[in-house]
């Protein structure tokens, strides 16, 4: 458990938690988070001698238990918890918005195989992605998302569209075929993903998302070349609608990107350092989880 996710509601249920699976006869570890990569230490350590790893955190401490776990060469079965501000992997994956109600999911559920992503060697959950309001799930303080939870990612969201950088990238997708397609512009947002949504923020519930067929969704918005022209493209981004020509849309198994040097990414909503090139692959069924 990440104590201090989202508006740190999780701790308030942490007896009725416990008590709900005792009554189904599991005796229960408790393991509290303090700081970056012990979510990722704990699953390396513990998860090979238990029937069943509970994740009670945001999105990043979900990510953690997976590097973890693929990181040892363990498929555990995951029970998620969802408590972060925005939840997009529980979102996606149809979990319940009640702690309590994912408890009992947990309990009575079925571990069902999903794709995971790797960044050149890292493991993601979910997302990897730069540009437009990528980076504002690790800008806003802890302390801020406390209090205001969604609402403040929101409102970063709508700062950054003042602050839009062009990237310059060469894009190599491989869809499983021999054939190789290649992309070359410039960009003010790329993500490669296993969900309906980036950052809480841009929503994908318009794209056929399957989280376990072997392939990652992968969203290019190029760089509007007026005002006029970045007002549409927002505005089809922040409704989902992805109507403006100024958005590419594909899917492939692994995706390489060629990037100028200092371009910085996010992985599960967590800070990662870029390089010149990036290399996505996609694993699958690399997890099982409960749902």
């Amino acid at each position: 458990m990440n104590p201090r996710a989202g508006l740190m509601q999780a701790p308030k249920y942490m007896s009725e938690i416990i008590e709900s699976f005792s009554r189904a006869g599991y005796l229960t570890q408790v393991l509290m988070t303090e700081g970056k990569g012990d979510a990722r230490d704990f699953a390396a350590e513990y998860c090979g001698s238990v029937d069943t790893v509970v994740v009670s955190g945001g999105d990043g401490t979900l990510n953690e238990v997976i590097d973890g776990l693929i990181g040892s060469g363990l498929k555990t079965p995951i029970g998620y918890i969802p408590a972060g501000s925005t939840n997009d992997f529980a979102n996606s994956a149809g979990l319940p918005k009640s702690i309590i109600s994912c408890v009992e999911r947990i309990i009575n559920g079925t571990p069902h195989p999903i794709d995971i992503g790797s960044f050149n060697g890292r493991y993601f959950s979910y997302v990897a992605s730069f540009g437009a309001f990528t980076s504002t799930t690790y800008s806003v303080p802890q302390n801020i998302k406390n209090i205001m939870g969604h609402s403040a990612y929101v409102m970063a969201g709508i700062r950054e569209l003042a602050h839009i950088k062009s990237i310059h990238a060469r894009i190599i997708l491989e869809k499983g075929t021999p054939d190789e397609e290649v992309h070359e512009g410039d960009y003010i947002l790329a993500g490669v993903c296993n969900s309906k949504s980036i950052g809480g923020i841009v929503s994908l519930q318009k794209l056929d998302v399957d989280m376990n067929d072997g392939l990652m969704e992968v969203l290019l918005i190029k760089t509007p070349k007026d005002l006029i022209e970045l007002s549409d493209t927002t505005a089809s981004i922040l409704s989902g609608t992805f109507a403006s020509h100024q958005i590419e849309k594909y899917s492939a198994h692994n995706v390489t990107f060629e990037l100028d040097e200092g371009i910085h990414w996010t992985l599960d909503g967590e800070y990662e350092k870029g390089s010149e090139m990036c290399e996505i692959k996609t694993l699958e069924s690399a997890i099982s989880l409960i749902r």
